[in-house]
C-alpha cells in the first residue's frame, strides 16, 4: 500500500466511542462524504509514494481548520488557494493554518515539504465545549478518557512509514509534556523536539513571525 492509501484508510475508519466528560463534544468530519473526498484528493496528491516521513504532531484539530477539512492545519482557504483543491466550505481562515503554509512556502514548496513530513495531532479528532475549541489536555478527565484512543491512533500512524528517530511536537508546553510521558512508556521515537505552536505564534508573537519561521526551517532542515 502507498503511504496515501494507509492515511486514507486510517481516517475512513477513525471513530471515538469513549464516554467523554459532560458538555464535551467530539468533532469527526470524516463522517462527511465531502471531507473524505477531499482527504483522498489531498493525500493522493502529496503522498502517493512509499517515502519515509518525519511526524509533526499538533494538539488536536480546531473547528476552523482540520475540524472542517479533515486535513491537519489546513483551512478551506489554504486547501483551495495553496493546495489547489477546490471545496465548498465557507472560506474562513484559521490562524494556525496561515502560519503553517507560510512556513511551508519558506521551506521550499508544498510538494517538497509533504514528501518529507507528515502532520497529524496527538488526538486526531478535535473537541468542542460551549461552542469553543477544547484541547485534549484542558481537562484531566478528558485526557484520561482519551489515553487509549491517542495511543492506538499513534501506533497505527507509525505503521504508515514514519521515521522513528525523531518527532516534532507543535507546542512546547502541555502537548510536549504529555507526548514525552507517552514516549517514555511506549518508546515511539528516539527523540521528540518541541516547537512553538502556530496559534501561539500568530496570536501572541506575530511581530516575531519571521524569526519563528526561521526557527522551524532550521529545526526541520537539520534532520
Amino acid at each position: 500500500m502507498l503511504f496515501a492509501d494507509k492515511i486514507i484508510d486510517f481516517y475512513k475508519n477513525l471513530e471515538l466511542n469513549n464516554k467523554l466528560p459532560k458538555g464535551v463534544e467530539v468533532m469527526n468530519p470524516f463522517n462527511e462524504a465531502e471531507v473524505i473526498e477531499l482527504v483522498e484528493k489531498f493525500y493522493r496528491k502529496y503522498y502517493s509514494d512509499n517515502n519515509e516521513r518525519i511526524l509533526i504532531l499538533g494538539i488536536n484539530p480546531g473547528r476552523f481548520g482540520a475540524g472542517i477539512t479533515g486535513i491537519p492545519f489546513t483551512d478551506p482557504i489554504k486547501l483551495q488557494e495553496n493546495c489547489k483543491i477546490e471545496n465548498s466550505f465557507d472560506k474562513k481562515s484559521e490562524l494556525s493554518s496561515i502560519f503553517v503554509y507560510k512556513m511551508i512556502n519558506a521551506f521550499g514548496s508544498i510538494e517538497e515539504f509533504y514528501s518529507k513530513f507528515y502532520i497529524s495531532s496527538v488526538s486526531p479528532l478535535g473537541f468542542i465545549k460551549n461552542g469553543k475549541n477544547m484541547n485534549y489536555y484542558d481537562s484531566l478527565s478528558l485526557q484520561n478518557a482519551l489515553n487509549e484512543f491517542i495511543i492506538e491512533s499513534l501506533q497505527k500512524q507509525l505503521n504508515f512509514g514514519i521515521n522513528r528517530k525523531i518527532c516534532f511536537s507543535l507546542g512546547q508546553g502541555k502537548n510536549y509534556q504529555y507526548l514525552t510521558k507517552l514516549n517514555e512508556k511506549y518508546i515511539f521515537f528516539e527523540k521528540i523536539i518541541p516547537l512553538a505552536h502556530p496559534r501561539y505564534i500568530m496570536q501572541y508573537k506575530k511581530k516575531y513571525l519571521n524569526d519563528f519561521i526561521e526557527n522551524f526551517i532550521n529545526n526541520l532542515s537539520s534532520i
